[in-house]
This record gives C-alpha cells, structure tokens and sequence, in this order.
C-alpha cells in the first residue's frame, strides 16, 4: 500500500525565502510520476512559471491560476482588492471539487491570500479538517497564521539569509519563474 492510499497530511512550507513553491512542485512532480491526480491552484500568480508549464503537459496534473489584477496585493486600490477576493475564492472552491483521494492538492500562495483577507481562513480550516482522507495537501506562503500552523502535520520554514533581488538582481526565467 502506497502512503498516498492511507491518510492524507497537510504540508505548510512558508518562510520569507525562496523554494516554497518549489519544494510543493517537487512534492507535485513526484506524486504525478507515482500515477495519482494532482491539482496546483496559485494565488497571487498567473500560472505561467516554468514548472506550471511543464507540469501542465503531464497526465493527471490540473493547474489553476488567479492574478486578475496582476499586481502585489500592496499596490491593489479598493476595487482590484475586491475582484482579487472573489476570484480566489472561486479558485480555491474550484480546487478543492477537483482535487482527487488518494492524490495531491496544492494551495500555493495560499498563506499570503489568507493574510492579505482575500480568502476566508475558516473556509480553508474547514476544508482542512473535512478534506477527503488520502487527499495529500500542500500549503505555501509567507506570514501563515497559527490556526493554519497548527492544521499542519508538517511544517517547514525557509529562511531567506541573502536573495539577489536585494541586490537589484530582478527574477530570472528558469531559475525563479
């Protein structure tokens, strides 16, 4: 019996440093390569990084993405908030009916969406706790409050102790995006 076939655990990858979304698309990469359906749903980004696209290509792997307004939150007037909160949550009801048991969901971003009010964090705890048994999920982001730490059967923080973006050094294709 594969692990995926008993129960499912949540993941939480956060910190300020770079491979959050890397580590949950490695996490993704190996569950489609074991057969089992995947779903990638990514707040706060519009889907078109290298490993979306690559991972789109795969059989099983669902990608989803909501950047209506294309922004930052912090540079989001009243109204662009708004349309981003109604579309992330469509995007993470839209998920979550697509993510399969056993198999892997992945929530990536989800943590800065919660933070910045655009989704309902009970609405995500409930899901947690009611979350179909061999569902494998994965949470990412910066700044997660602590009742979406405690949900979490693993939790692991990646510190940023140097990134060439505070050099001036911009993201590069292939390499952060």
């Amino acid at each position: 019996m594969s692990a995926m076939e008993g129960t499912g655990l949540i993941h939480l990858y956060c910190g300020d440093g770079k491979g959050k979304t890397t580590a949950a698309m490695g996490l993704a990469l190996r569950a489609a390569g074991r057969g089992l359906p995947v779903v990638i749903a990514q707040f706060l980004k519009d889907g078109t990084s290298g490993e979306c696209r690559i991972l789109r290509q795969l059989p099983g792997v669902t990608v989803l993405a909501a950047n209506p307004c294309g922004k930052f939150s912090f540079q989001m007037n009243e109204d662009e908030r708004a349309q981003t909160a109604v579309c992330f949550a469509a995007l993470f009801r839209e998920a979550a009916a697509a993510a399969q048991s056993p198999g892997l969901l992945v929530l990536d971003e989800i943590c800065g969406a919660l933070t910045n009010g655009f989704l309902d964090t009970e609405e995500v705890l409930r899901f947690l706790r009611e979350k179909p048994a061999a569902l494998e999920v994965v949470l990412t982001g910066r700044k997660p409050c602590q009742a979406i730490c405690e949900a979490a059967d693993y939790q692991s923080e990646i510190i940023k102790r140097r990134h060439p973006y505070d050099k001036g050094i911009p993201a590069r294709e292939g390499v952060e995006k």
